[in-house]
This record gives structure tokens, C-alpha cells and sequence, in this order.
């Protein structure tokens, strides 16, 4: 009598992991169409396209392999997908590109901060959203004034 271990069953291509290679593989292929129809060049032979050429033949490189695991099976079984929490994390992205202009940057972001800490299941809204705005404004102070780069500025950010 022979027992069947789990390592000696047939295992199946993974679907998901397949669509995933596929999604790298069309990214590197609009990188690299990209960089080649791009006006204007260099007269060098290393100039500005190098990398993202670099960078989408590493993306191809990285789906090849994701299909070959994916065709022997190997990848981990994977968590049940819950909902909630990608719900918190877009709503807050939605809020801040809602929010942005009215709100200015500082406001907006916190409330991006605490829903997206509110989606990996940390602290109150009461707490994450004061704690969110005030992070934020000092990254707006030192973007807008150390840095003197544009960011939105609201009422808050008026202040100064």
C-alpha cells in the first residue's frame, strides 16, 4: 500500500498567479512601447531611455518567472480576500483626490491617514484623523516651505 502525500499530487497552474504574470508582462510591454515612440532622444549611447528599457525588461523577466512558478504550482495558499479594508483604503484615496483642493493638503492626507489606518485595523477615527492632519502638515511645511515645492494649501495651511 502506498499513502499519496501532498507533494505527489498533480498540482494545478495557478490561475490567479498566471494573471498576474500577464499583468506584469503587459506592463513591461506599454514601458517599453512607450520609451520607443517617445519624441525626442539622445545622441548618446546611454541617455534617458536606458531605464525604463532597464526597468521593463526586468518587469518581463519578473512575469516569466511568475508564470513558471505559477505553472508548477508552487505559490502558497492564499488568505480569504476581506473587503473592508480595501473599502477603507480607496474611500480614504477617493476623500483626499475629493478633498485636495478644497481642504488643502494637510486635512485631506490626514483623512487619507486615518482611513488608510483604519483599514489595517489601527486605532479610533478620533485619534488616527488628528494624528493624520498634524503628520501631514509638517510634511506640507516642509515641502511647501524647506523645499518651496506647490502643494494645495487650505485653511490650515493658511495659517502660516
Amino acid at each position: 500500500m502506498t499513502q499519496e502525500t501532498p507533494s505527489s499530487e498533480a498540482r494545478r497552474p495557478d490561475r490567479a498567479a498566471l494573471a498576474i504574470a500577464a499583468g506584469i508582462a503587459i506592463v513591461a510591454a506599454i514601458i517599453a512601447y512607450s520609451t520607443a515612440t517617445a519624441v525626442g532622444g539622445s545622441a548618446t549611447r546611454i541617455g534617458p531611455a536606458v531605464f525604463p528599457y532597464a526597468i521593463a525588461g526586468g518587469l518581463f523577466i519578473l512575469a516569466i518567472w511568475t508564470a513558471f512558478e505559477a505553472m508548477r504550482g508552487d505559490f502558497p495558499e492564499r488568505e480569504e480576500q476581506r473587503i473592508q479594508p480595501v473599502v477603507w483604503i480607496v474611500g480614504g484615496l477617493v476623500a483626499q483626490m475629493l478633498l485636495l483642493h478644497i481642504t488643502g493638503f494637510a486635512i485631506a492626507t490626514g483623512l487619507l491617514f486615518a482611513a488608510t489606518a483604519r483599514g489595517f485595523g489601527k486605532g479610533p477615527l478620533w485619534m488616527t484623523v488628528p494624528i493624520g492632519i498634524v503628520l501631514s502638515f509638517i510634511i506640507w511645511v516642509i515641502f511647501a516651505k524647506g523645499l518651496e515645492l506647490s502643494l494645495p494649501a487650505g485653511p490650515l495651511e493658511r495659517l502660516i
